[in-house]
């Protein structure tokens, strides 16, 4: 009878041991664990040609997430962006994008984006202050970002402008801001999981 407990107690141990093992292992991975959904996801871009407004998107593009709405100092966000992923819905003018003048996809494959401060700014807004980097220029903006929480979905958007000419966006004839507008509206909506409320 001492023996079968004395086996019944080792076993327990070894169960309690092992579980406790996994929670050690999952527990810190659950609270990093901050990630992009990409098929909720859309990074859009609005110029005008001409006077019109034309928009194309990104179709590949990832996210690096640590944020936590009560300990902004230490929060960061980075966003690589695939230039060559870059649309506008059209084959021919698609074709034209990777190429030198517009984002030069074989010297500079990536768009990046490294924030320096986070700032809230209400009930679910935040300033997102950082460097952005498209095609070997680098430019600090200050992106707008509104919060929203839906279970376990985070989702956050916003807009912002740049300026093309900034980033040598449409080399040579394509400088021309009568064609195409310097001006350049930014427009995202990301799904993340893994942030803590707001």
């Amino acid at each position: 009878m001492m023996m079968l407990k004395k086996k019944s107690f080792s076993v327990l141990s070894a169960g309690v041991m092992l579980a406790g093992s996994a929670l050690l292992m999952v527990a810190p991975a659950a609270q990093a664990q901050q990630a992009l959904v990409p098929a909720q996801s859309e990074i859009a871009f609005v110029s005008k040609q001409m006077g019109v407004p034309v928009e194309g998107k990104f179709k590949k593009f990832d996210a690096q997430v640590s944020f936590d709405p009560a300990k902004l100092a230490t929060s960061k966000v980075a966003f690589t962006i695939d230039t060559g992923s870059a649309t506008l819905g059209v084959k021919e003018t698609d074709a034209e994008l990777p190429k030198s003048v517009w984002f030069n996809v074989p010297k500079f494959p990536q768009a990046t984006f490294q924030s320096s401060t986070i700032k809230s700014v209400g009930a679910g807004k935040y300033e997102v202050a950082g460097k952005l980097s498209i095609k070997g220029a680098s430019q600090d903006v200050v992106v707008p970002v509104t919060l929203t929480q839906s279970g376990a979905t985070t989702m956050a958007a916003g807009s912002f402008g740049i300026k093309r000419l900034t980033f040598k966006i449409g080399e040579n004839e394509w400088a021309d801001t009568s064609m195409v507008a310097d001006e350049v509206q930014v427009k995202f909506k990301l799904a993340l999981t893994g942030v803590p409320k707001i």
